[in-house]
């Protein structure tokens, strides 16, 4: 059973390896939610966000679904947005706003190892998510 006092960490780095192979293929030039980015300074949900977008968003419940918004919001003037999202297929969100936004959808094989603090106050750089990951494509290639 999880221990639920543990602090768990929004804050995980995408795989070098995946968003390298990524960028080559979409040429990003912004993210909203960089690692380790100090959200004091700006907030990726409350600016304009550029041309070429990828979002790794954080997995909170919350948090996660007001990106998927945002990147809906912001594909609708023309934008692309590339999010690494958890497969959760069965949700309200997958159903009412990712499967009729989505231009593609790309399910990882295997768990995306990210790189952060976990609940120990360690930094990892193999932890596994604890769900399957999916490339979701809004707005064009």
């Amino acid at each position: 059973m999880k221990d639920r006092n543990l602090i768990h960490s929004d804050n995980w780095k995408t795989p070098d390896y995946l968003y390298n192979e990524l960028n080559s293929e979409f040429n990003f030039d912004f993210d909203p939610c960089p690692f380790n980015h100090n959200i004091e300074l700006w907030s990726g949900l409350d600016i304009e966000w550029k041309q070429r977008n990828f979002i790794n968003p954080p997995y909170s419940r919350k948090l996660k679904e007001a990106f998927i918004l945002k990147a809906i919001q912001e594909s609708e003037k023309g934008k692309l947005c590339v999010m690494l999202l958890p497969v959760s297929t069965s949700t309200k969100i997958f159903h009412d706003h990712i499967l009729p936004n989505k231009k593609e959808i790309r399910f990882i094989r295997g768990r995306v190892k990210f790189q952060g603090i976990n609940t120990k106050g360690e930094f990892v750089t193999e932890k596994c998510g604890m769900h399957d990951s999916m490339i979701v494509v809004f707005g064009d290639k």
